[in-house]
């Protein structure tokens, strides 16, 4: 997970270097939002990675998009002892003011997640 953190900083340290100020036009400001999204992942993987119990695992498909990864949990107590469900996580590009999505890519019977894998946390 560290070399994905390194290649998104150094890719974010160049993006910052080419574009130089910032014009007002729609064009930048949609650059600007994605721009921000993989800031503040960088800072939320890293604390992730900290904070990260040992029944969870990251997986990131392609280390240069932080904004989809999958997570593995295994628990080691409790109803669903000794399972293994995986989910997937998508952070939209309007991120901080919309919340990821996720969804269950393991089929399970619980009452917060769909038969398609949905999750319902309302």
């Amino acid at each position: 997970m560290v070399a994905v953190m390194l290649t998104l900083a150094s890719k974010l340290k160049r993006d910052d270097g080419v574009k130089g100020p910032r014009a007002s036009n729609p064009a930048s400001d949609s650059t600007r939002r994605v721009s921000v999204r993989d800031k503040l992942l960088v800072k939320e993987v890293a604390e992730l990675e900290a904070n990260l119990p040992c029944t969870c695992k990251v997986n990131f498909p392609d280390p240069n998009k932080l904004h989809y990864f999958q997570l593995t949990v295994i628990p080691d107590e409790g109803y669903y002892q000794g399972g293994k469900f995986q989910f997937e996580i998508e952070v939209p590009d309007a991120y901080n003011m919309v919340p990821p999505k996720v969804k269950c890519l393991t089929r399970i019977w619980h009452p917060n997640i769909t038969e398609t894998g949905e999750i319902c946390l309302r």
